[in-house]
């Protein structure tokens, strides 16, 4: 979807480029240039983006709906860690970056979906974007968010990346997880609490072309992901006017539920020990997140997560 978003953006700054209105594509080039670090400094949000009808029709066209289980106090910082990927991450965009959901149930925090710095590239699409409240993905933009002094900032980070949209079939239920931890020690840098997140329903919305670990697929997809910093699954869900066919995701109802804080003490120098203790309690409080609310969305009782 952002790919195909994108692509219209840096289309239409080429015509601007080739045609009578060059002098245009000379001045954003300067802007460019100019507003190049916004996107690591909190980005541009605007609420009357975030607020488009639009975005309203998107969210009842699946539904998406934001649950809470907890309070979380706008006192301090929090990092969110959003799971699965799925292809789309509806669930992100819908509850995150439009709507008045999130600050219904959460006064006070200003949530913050930050996505691949690649993004914010491409002429055009990098203004779209901020408006509706994403930001890079870097280090630095996830330090700036999580080092706001009087609190009130939700840094949510999708932690299986592009490498678990290749995981997003019907009914899976498996997290690139293991091996991350960088979002762990970012928390600890800031004294972020950590807040797990899951999607029930996000791998639903496509179904995806047959691609097992090891299939010549699989590996194509895997080291285009490495080369490019983005995956390409395969995928397809229904038409327009037909369902047996099309790019348009199925109607499948996203419950994303937000867990109960993990409160987290700074440390400006966490030992790889203490990133490993915390990133194991993360873990498991991510696991009973899942298991205490798989009944209501249609998980059977022996389906559990798997972490890879």
């Amino acid at each position: 979807f952002l790919s195909l978003v994108a692509e219209f953006c840096c289309g239409l700054f080429v015509i601007l480029i080739l045609g009578k209105f060059w002098f245009l594509a000379v001045l954003y080039l300067l802007w460019l240039y100019l507003d190049w670090e916004t996107p690591s400094t909190g980005g541009r949000r605007s609420q009357w983006v975030r607020g488009w009808t639009v975005w309203k029709y998107f969210r009842e066209y699946f539904p998406i709906h934001l649950i809470k289980t907890s309070d979380l106090n706008p006192s301090y910082n929090y990092l969110l860690g959003f799971h699965p990927h799925g292809v789309l991450v509806a669930g992100a965009f819908g509850n995150f970056c439009t709507g008045p959901s999130f600050k219904n149930l959460f006064p006070g925090l200003t949530p913050y979906l930050h996505i691949m710095p690649i993004w914010f590239s491409c002429p055009f699409f990098r203004e779209y974007v901020m408006s509706a409240g994403m930001v890079s993905a870097s280090k630095e933009s996830v330090s700036y968010v999580l080092n706001n002094e009087g609190g009130g900032h939700a840094s949510v980070i999708v932690i299986g990346g592009a490498e678990e949209s290749l995981n997003a079939h019907p009914g899976s239920l498996t997290l690139n997880i293991l091996k991350r931890k960088g979002f762990i020690k970012m928390a600890l840098k800031h004294g972020a609490h950590l807040v797990p997140v899951f999607s029930f329903g996000e791998n639903e919305l496509f179904k995806q072309v047959a691609n097992p670990k090891g299939s010549w697929l699989r590996n194509v997809q895997e080291k285009l992901q490495k080369k490019m910093g983005f995956a390409l699954p395969l995928f397809h869900a229904r038409g327009i006017f037909q369902y047996s066919f099309g790019l348009i995701p199925y109607r499948q109802p996203i419950h994303t539920v937000v867990g109960s804080p993990i409160h987290v003490k700074q440390n400006l120098n966490p030992t790889a020990e203490e990133i490993e203790q915390l990133h194991a309690l993360y873990l498991q409080k991510l696991r009973q997140l899942f298991e205490e609310h798989k009944r209501n969305y249609g998980i059977p009782e022996h389906k559990s997560l798997i972490f890879e």
